[in-house]
């Protein structure tokens, strides 16, 4: 029997912090991640895609917004920073009600934090 392909990789957190309650979705694949940040609910926002350099290169991932623009620097700078920190392609949504993205910034650092914490968990569980 063909072994299956491994399948994505799914990991819902939250944070609650000053009465404002931030999501993130995060979907890993084989060579890709698609990370949905929002606040209160989960919502489609302004989504940008970041593409890792390569290893022989200097510099940054590669960005662009794919749609949107009310959020659009805090959208690249986190799709960069997933694409380079896993070197795969990265794709991120950020949608806000309240906040600016700047006052978002640091909490959804901490929300990704602990994504990545959870998936380290979940990988190092397969492992046993």
């Amino acid at each position: 029997m063909a072994q299956q392909p491994e399948r994505a990789n799914v990991i819902k957190e939250e944070l609650v912090e000053q009465n404002f309650h931030f999501l993130a979705v995060y979907v890993e694949a084989k060579n890709s991640i698609l990370v949905l940040l929002s606040e209160r609910e989960d919502k489609l926002g302004t989504m940008a895609i970041a593409v890792p350099k390569p290893k022989d290169l200097l510099g940054t991932a590669t960005s662009s917004i794919l749609s949107g623009d009310r959020f659009a620097i805090t959208a690249r700078l986190f799709a960069e920073h997933i694409a380079a920190k896993k070197d795969k392609i990265a794709v991120v949504s950020v949608y806000l009600e309240q906040l600016t993205e700047m006052q978002a910034q640091a909490y959804f650092m901490k929300l990704l934090d602990k994504v990545m914490k959870t998936e380290a968990k979940a990988k190092e569980a397969e492992k046993i």
